[in-house]
């Protein structure tokens, strides 16, 4: 990895350029949309989410409980904006509820 000077560049986007150089960002996506699931979803979902996981631009999500898993499956397409919303980027394009 070449040394870089970052002079007076602020640390937010010290650590952009960071996670750019080291092709980190598909990892980040990775945590950032579980934490957006969390939050949009409140106790009441995540209390029945067992597992979030992203591959690609497709999230994985499964749940303990197949009344709320039909219930989530009506509102797919709200889920992935409000998601892509909190995430302030457009990272998943495919919901599957299992």
């Amino acid at each position: 990895m070449a040394k870089r000077k970052f002079g007076n560049l602020p640390l937010n986007e010290a650590l952009q350029e960071f996670i750019k150089e080291n092709k980190l960002q598909s990892g980040m996506d990775k945590v950032n949309v579980k934490e957006a699931w969390i939050n949009l979803m409140g106790n009441g979902v995540n209390n029945y989410t067992t597992a979030v996981e992203l591959r690609n631009e497709t999230l994985f999500v499964s749940l303990s409980s197949s009344v709320l898993r039909n219930e989530l499956s009506q509102g797919k397409s709200k889920i992935i904006t409000m998601l892509n919303e909190e995430l302030g980027k457009e990272v998943v394009k495919k919901l599957v509820l299992r």
